[in-house]
């Protein structure tokens, strides 16, 4: 008899990595190279118009081209600053953000465990180069069997097309078997529920759930997935 799970798919940023970490660094980086410092104000106005322009991704009301220029529109209008090559500062910030991670929770060891027991897959709404070169430089990639980028893919997380196509090329086809893990509501849980495909909600913070998305497992840790992927089917 087989374990409950032989799929994993992994959310990569706020999930296996540590993506405000990085966001801060890049950020602050290409402050400097405006001659500015980065003010906590200025860094959680950042965070709060990202996450609505994300959000608003997800829900298909704009598009990728638009959200990675019109955040940094938005901040610098916001923030009153001007002068700013705009084109040139998201260019630089996605050097900057590929550059550095941090992992949560020691991901990697996490993922090491896992591999010869299921199959593992990266699944990421994140930018093409920027994912790419974070799971290169950590070792991540090396201990992954597929990665799936929205940006490579055409459509985001939620969106069914997203996980058909994921769907279409691994090789579990029964998705009771195949297993979600992610901090995302509105992407990842989400996305999981609207496809039959099991998911496991990452809360480290102990946030509550204030979406109609209920998925079948929360974690604090993410040590806790080896005994849910581990366990015997009843």
């Amino acid at each position: 008899m087989g374990s409950l799970y032989t799929t994993i798919l992994w959310d990569l940023d706020d999930t296996l990595l540590d993506f405000p970490y990085s966001q801060r660094y890049a950020l602050s980086r290409c402050f400097r190279n405006i001659g500015r410092e980065l003010t906590e104000e200025q860094h959680a106005c950042y965070s709060r118009i990202n996450t609505d322009y994300w959000r608003r991704l997800e829900l298909g009301e704009i598009t990728r081209e638009e959200l990675l220029v019109g955040r940094f529109s938005s901040l610098f209008q916001e923030c009153g600053i001007e002068g700013v090559d705009v084109k040139n500062f998201q260019r630089e910030y996605e050097e900057a953000l590929g550059s550095v991670y941090l992992f949560r929770d020691d991901g990697l060891s996490v993922v090491r465990s896992l591999q010869g027991k299921v199959q593992q897959y990266v699944i990421t709404n994140g930018i093409s180069a920027v994912a790419r070169n974070k799971l290169a430089i950590s070792g991540l990639e090396g201990a992954m069997d597929g990665v799936f980028i929205s940006e490579e893919i055409g459509c985001p997380k939620p969106q069914k097309e997203f996980f058909e196509y994921c769907l279409a090329r691994l090789p579990e086809k029964n998705r009771a078997r195949i297993l979600i893990v992610g901090d995302s509501l509105t992407s990842d849980i989400r996305g999981g529920v609207q496809m039959g495909i099991p998911a496991c909600w990452y809360r480290p913070e102990g946030r509550p759930n204030d979406t109609p998305w209920r998925p079948e497992y929360e974690i604090s840790d993410l040590h806790e997935v080896y005994d849910i992927v581990t366990r015997f089917p009843a």
